[in-house]
């Protein structure tokens, strides 16, 4: 065990604004550090279960609540590098951190007294003069002891255990797999091959290649925004269809096959539910979520599949007239939709990606959310270069409301790296919470966005799916930084996954509005084009997102799914009537947000929350105003502030004065009489 007092990462982080010392982390410290803070958190556990008292509230439940301090800040600061800043040396402990964690976890949910007491407490919650608030958290504490193992029997429990660890380490393999394969992959281009593709996309490239002792070259990799970037504006269908197939074929076979990895997952998901009682790994999901069962999910999923995908047929066929007129003598495959999609938009709707591109610099999109949020909530961000973070590329902001008092801060990490994982994301290293002081919140937003070359990396320009990815997760960090609960369990963005969604989506509609737009020097005739194409693409987009839900949710009920999980898949597609021109979203060999994320049978969250987020933003076009002060104010009160500490149905109705209406995405995805 190492000395707290030589090891920086069991120190209370005492930065400006309570910022985390990253100048001092090394990978080396971790591992003594999470044995260290896991003996602490035993000893507080050991001090709860030891008591001579009867159980109460302030005892024990709001006591496990204050304990493991130091465990949370080892255990966020290693998970944040661990996904953005995954050096060797973060990559070789990243199972045995994991391991740890996980054993540790269920230690706690099989302790046989403490889950007596918590189950003490939940007996008599109705009779003990508990505030609504306190009531939730006891709620879903004992669900999360049942949900541990706690009831099991010893037996059970030793199975639970080992199945619990299995499932931690093989997910560190599928993601280290999925990093692997993607950052093992590049397509080399030369000048010649660039025809149709922007100067910026070209920029990016060429530093890339540059970077790696190849200047004249130009290097596209397999990070969804060169994929997508390539897809939609090389002239080359080689090409496009080579990174396309660089891009799918990730960890289906060779040096990094995941399917194997999958089978596991998947049989180990479905006995540890079976132990549990559960019908299958997607009931024991959904269990404490909005939907509640998959039966719910998937009624929503299938009310938007089928005007999805005669939406996407119909596109389909213009797409093909398009390739029919220009004489080219092939049939439309999924490397040709992103293109000649792009050139429908520009014909039709006079919208042209490449010119928009050219308004949406990363820093000018970043300055916008800020100024939203500015104008919704009465947000101020400073930037502090006195805060160093775990890169160069990573900014501090310090978060202020109008009067200046505290909220927050707030780490952006924008820019693409190899050791990132891909994709975009928020994070908490600090939860608000108001248990013993005012506690205020430290979160951080990752994505990667193909960099401009240096020096000026704020001139990286982002397309409008890029610009809605930013604005995205700072709705996301909203959630966090506005968080005004008691008790950090239910702190910010720790709600149910299918309402998770909500915040984030919620803030997508800012950076397609004419107002916000304007502020980039958009030209007016740009901004009329992007409100006339807005329906165009919803029926692909529906059925990449749908797709890929509908798997999920039945590759986590199907017995059969852990046999063959490939032919499974490719059953379940035909079943669909995917249409193959666009496929899936994420294959399962490299979907991260189903084996090395929390969205296991739970991916249809992203339709869901967009429920809640069209009629939430339907009450702004009502007014409208999408700057309506007091409708902004209820929004922050009811939604963002309320965190779990009530019911997120209830944190709707209190906010929309009812309950969410599935028609209000119909009108919002344009599938209205599809």
């Amino acid at each position: 065990m190492t000395d707290p007092d030589a090891n920086p990462l069991l120190q209370p982080w005492e930065g400006p604004l309570g910022a985390p010392p990253f100048g001092r982390v090394r990978s080396e410290d971790f591992v003594p550090a999470l044995a260290t803070a896991i003996s602490w958190h035993e000893a507080e556990i050991a001090a709860i279960v030891g008591q001579d008292a009867p159980a109460t509230f302030d005892n024990s439940v709001a006591a496990l609540e204050r304990s493991g301090q130091a465990l949370a800040r080892v255990r966020r600061l290693f998970w944040t590098l661990s996904s953005a800043h995954r050096t060797p040396g973060i990559r070789a402990i990243e199972a045995e951190m994991s391991a740890c964690l996980s054993a540790h976890s269920v230690a706690i949910s099989h302790n046989i007294a403490l889950a007596a007491r918590i189950l003490a407490v939940y007996s008599v919650r109705h009779e003990s003069g508990l505030t609504a608030e306190q009531i939730r958290l006891v709620e879903t504490c004992h669900a999360g002891f049942l949900r541990g193992g706690a009831a099991l029997a010893s037996a059970d429990k030793e199975r639970f255990a080992a199945i619990d660890a299995r499932l931690s380490a093989l997910s560190v393999q599928f993601g280290q797999n999925v990093q692997a394969a993607t950052t093992g992959w590049v397509l080399d281009l030369g000048p010649q091959d660039l025809a149709g593709l922007p100067q910026s996309i070209c920029e990016a490239a060429a530093g890339r290649a540059s970077a790696r002792g190849q200047p004249g070259r130009y290097h596209f990799t397999l990070d969804r925004t060169d994929y997508e970037g390539f897809l939609t504006f090389s002239e080359r269908r080689d090409l496009r269809e080579a990174l396309w197939r660089g891009f799918t074929s990730r960890c289906d076979g060779g040096a990094h096959d995941n399917w194997p990895i999958i089978a596991e997952i998947l049989a180990l998901r479905q006995e540890r539910a079976k132990l549990l009682g559960y019908a299958d790994h997607a009931h024991y999901a959904l269990d404490e979520s909005m939907a509640h069962d998959p039966a719910a999910a998937t009624k929503l999923m299938r009310q938007l599949w089928g005007p999805g995908k005669r939406r996407a047929a119909e596109e389909a066929a213009d797409l093909q007239a398009m390739i029919n007129a220009e004489k080219r003598g092939f049939a439309l495959s999924a490397w040709d939709w992103r293109f000649y999609a792009e050139r429908v938009r520009r014909a039709r709707y006079a919208l042209d990606g490449e010119a928009l591109a050219r308004h949406l610099r990363l820093d000018a999109v970043r300055q916008a959310a800020f100024d939203t949020a500015g104008r919704l909530y009465g947000l101020n961000f400073a930037r502090r270069a006195d805060i160093v973070g775990y890169h160069p590329d990573v900014w501090a902001w310090e978060v202020t409301d109008a009067d200046a008092n505290a909220v927050g801060l707030l780490f952006t990490d924008y820019l693409a790296r190899p050791e990132k994982h891909g994709g975009a994301w928020m994070g908490s290293l600090r939860v608000q919470e108001t248990m013993d002081g005012d506690v205020r919140p430290i979160i951080y937003l990752v994505a990667n966005f193909a960099p401009a070359p240096p020096p000026d990396r704020g001139a990286t320009r982002l397309s409008i799916d890029e610009a809605r990815t930013l604005f995205h997760e700072f709705g996301h960090a909203l959630h966090g930084l506005l968080s005004r609960v008691t008790y950090p369990s239910q702190s910010g963005t720790a709600v149910a996954r299918d309402f998770v969604e909500f915040p984030s989506k919620f803030m997508e509609n800012w950076i397609v509005s004419p107002k916000v737009l304007a502020g980039f020097d958009v030209p007016e005739e740009l901004i009329t084009a992007i409100g006339k194409a807005e329906g165009y693409g919803q029926g692909f987009g529906t059925v990449e997102l749908i797709g890929c839900a509908l798997v999920d949710l039945a590759v986590h009920q199907s017995p059969q799914a852990k046999v063959d999980p490939r032919g499974f898949v490719e059953t379940e597609l035909s079943k669909l009537g995917m249409p193959r021109e666009i496929g899936l979203r994420h294959r399962l060999p490299y979907f991260t947000h189903v084996f090395d994320g929390g969205y296991s049978a739970a991916y249809y969250s992203y339709a869901w929350s967009e429920v809640l987020d069209a009629d939430a933003f339907e009450a702004f076009v009502e007014k409208g105003d999408i700057f309506d002060p007091p409708l902004a104010a209820r929004f922050r009160d009811e939604i963002l502030a309320a965190g779990d500490s009530r019911d997120p149905l209830e944190s709707f109705y209190a906010f929309r004065g009812r309950y969410p209406q599935a028609e209000a995405l119909m009108r919002a995805r344009h599938l209205v009489g599809a």
